[in-house]
């Protein structure tokens, strides 16, 4: 497994961890964190389903995300025009990189997700978050805005929240978050941890090729088809996936009354 300097990635029992790991300043991201995260998603998706069918972002030591590094933001207030839009649009990979991996995406928070963290999250597909973390999406303090991050977090909390949540700067906590959507879950560290468990029984007992492409699926619709294009599209892939070998042994099973041979060894 390759080595990063500022994430960790491992795989067990199928599940892929990214831990961001610059907990001595909370795992405020720059240039070489994005970069890596970048790269990894690039790796995970050259993987297949018999090694891996789910990946985990979380953060050591006490915080998921603080943001943006302070030294990184000193740095490109003073680079060019073309410069800042560079930096700014591998901000904007990085995200989405995360918003279209292939495997299902749980995003674990805890302790605070601040400014950029909130796009790390909000890009996943589900968000377990312990119900004391502190979130802020606090670009307005510094007279910026949460530009990059603002396609996911608005997917996820709507048009009029997101007012709420960026135009205030404003902090909230998990069951807040929770509350205005940006979150799926949030508990105390005990019952997060069996939600999470539960997570991963639910996602590893679906078939891994539907789980794909059904991602794939809500992409499509949300970001690329006409409605026009969605019917045609749609019922191509319902007749594809039908014939197809994971359909067959999904649809076998369920006649047969037994579990599909997907969750054998998942």
């Amino acid at each position: 497994m390759k080595m990063y300097k500022t994430i960790e990635f491992n795989i067990e029992n199928k599940i892929g961890t990214i831990t961001l790991n610059r907990p001595d300043i909370h795992n405020a991201f720059n240039e070489s964190m994005i970069a890596e995260i970048i790269e990894c998603f690039e790796e995970i998706e050259k993987l297949n389903y018999k090694t891996l069918r789910i990946v985990i972002l979380q953060g050591k030591g006490k915080s998921f995300c603080a943001g943006a590094d302070l030294n990184w933001m000193r740095d490109v207030a003073n680079y060019s025009y073309e410069e800042n839009y560079i930096e700014s649009y591998k901000l904007s990979m990085c995200f989405n990189a995360i918003y279209a991996c292939k495997f299902s995406t749980i995003a674990l928070v805890h302790g605070a997700a601040i400014g950029g963290a909130n796009g790390l999250l909000a890009a996943c597909d589900f968000v377990l978050a312990h119900r004391d973390t502190v979130f802020s999406l606090s670009e307005v303090k510094i007279g910026i805005v949460p530009a990059c991050i603002s396609p996911y977090v608005i997917k996820r909390v709507g048009e009029y929240k997101s007012k709420e949540l960026m135009l205030t700067g404003m902090r909230f906590n998990g069951k807040e978050a929770q509350q205005a959507g940006l979150v799926n879950w949030s508990f105390r560290e005990k019952k997060l941890n069996a939600k999470l468990e539960d997570l991963i029984s639910k996602l590893k007992s679906s078939g891994p090729v539907a789980v794909s492409t059904c991602k794939q699926l809500i992409y499509d619709v949300e970001n690329e088809w006409t409605h026009e294009e969605a019917m045609e599209n749609t019922a191509k892939m319902i007749a594809d996936l039908r014939q197809s070998e994971e359909g067959q042994e999904g649809m076998s099973s369920f006649l047969e009354k037994r579990k599909p041979n997907w969750t054998v060894d998942n």
